[in-house]
């Protein structure tokens, strides 16, 4: 499993992140954008730097081609800010724009432009409520932790619950992930990881996922305005209990059971096609790079298990040695997709 930063590092980082951050409600008639590509205005008070996630929001929103945005951005800046000027002034949505100070001495940095529906599930809070359930429990470990530019991510361990799945320990676990940028709804999935190779597998379809849409926070919304704010308090109260109850789920025996279950089942089903060709053919399938490509392959021969778990393993171990967090994890739930494959699709694959 890909290893991050320490709990605590990363903990440190959600406190100051939560201090440093802002949110804007604004219509998109009082957006600009400068000449330089690159400096984002409010109004006449706020103006910030801009992350490339930022300007992929603005492309998406405003309906600009993303190969045509960015080329205008390499070389005709001052060409692109006047496409998003006159498209926003034409706009009568309001947004949310998402800012953070990043502590480089950039100042505040606009990093996303959401709906003002979008509903503010902060990092930090999501962390509050779900680390304190194992709290004192010497069985239940943090094993990997991280903070990217786009999500969290606690993957934790309970080293308790374990079992024999095809001839290796694996140990039930769960990941906790959330965007605080539009990137992806609070998701709680089940992990297995495996003692012998330390490879983490993220079960997404036995997972839970509550995405972030809530009510509009547009200050003249009149349904918003009708609210107290002890009962949005309750709201998500409601919102975070119902988290807390997916966590405790995830590592549920049974549930453990029926995803070794599965597993033990893709070990039976073997790979008779070429080699070479399987892993090409599931890297199109899933959207895998050739670097990723040649790990698997690497990883599939020298584990000698020429089946589809195997394959799936193959994957996860691929996943340590991606520099990125984010692909890494994804690679960690490509891997149980994998293992998991409808027949006709691995027929097709490995013919």
């Amino acid at each position: 499993m890909k290893q991050g930063r320490a709990l605590p590092e990363v903990l440190t980082e959600l406190q100051r992140q939560n201090k440093a951050k802002q949110d804007y409600i604004g219509a998109a008639e009082a957006f600009r954008l400068d000449d330089d590509g690159g400096t984002f205005h409010i109004g006449k008070d706020h103006t910030f730097g801009t992350t490339q996630l930022f300007h992929r929001q603005v492309a998406s929103a405003l309906g600009i081609p993303a190969k045509y945005y960015d080329m205008m951005q390499k070389q005709k800046p001052d060409l692109l800010a006047e496409n998003v000027n006159a498209w926003f002034s034409d706009k009568e949505n309001s947004y949310m724009v998402r800012t953070l100070d990043y502590d480089n001495g950039a100042g505040q940095v606009a990093r996303a432009l959401l709906s003002d529906r979008y509903r503010r599930i902060d990092n930090l809070e999501i962390a509050s409520t779900v680390l304190p359930l194992f709290a004192g429990n010497a069985d239940i470990q943090v094993i990997s932790s991280e903070v990217t530019e786009s999500r969290m991510y606690l993957k934790i361990l309970n080293t308790r619950l374990e079992m024999a799945c095809v001839g290796d320990i694996v140990q039930a676990g769960v990941v906790i992930s959330n965007s605080e940028v539009g990137l992806g709804a609070v998701s709680v999935q089940p992990l297995i990881y495996t003692l012998a190779c330390t490879n983490g597998m993220i079960c997404p379809s036995y997972g839970e996922r509550r995405t972030h849409v809530g009510r509009a926070s547009k200050a003249n919304d009149e349904n918003y305005l009708i609210y107290s704010d002890e009962a949005r308090e309750a709201d998500d109260h409601a919102f975070l209990l119902k988290l807390r109850d997916a966590t405790l789920a995830a590592i549920d025996e049974v549930r453990f059971r029926q995803i070794v279950g599965k597993l033990e089942e893709s070990a039976g089903v073997k790979i008779t096609g070429r080699v070479q060709e399987v892993v090409e053919l599931t890297g199109k399938a899933y959207d895998l790079n050739q670097p990723e490509q040649d790990n698997i392959l690497n990883y599939l021969i020298q584990g000698g298990d020429l089946s589809l778990y195997g394959l799936s393993n193959a994957v996860t171990r691929a996943s340590q040695d991606v520099e990125s967090y984010d692909r890494a994890t994804a690679l960690e739930s490509i891997g149980w997709q994998i293992a998991t494959m409808p027949a006709k699709q691995w027929k097709e694959i490995n013919a």
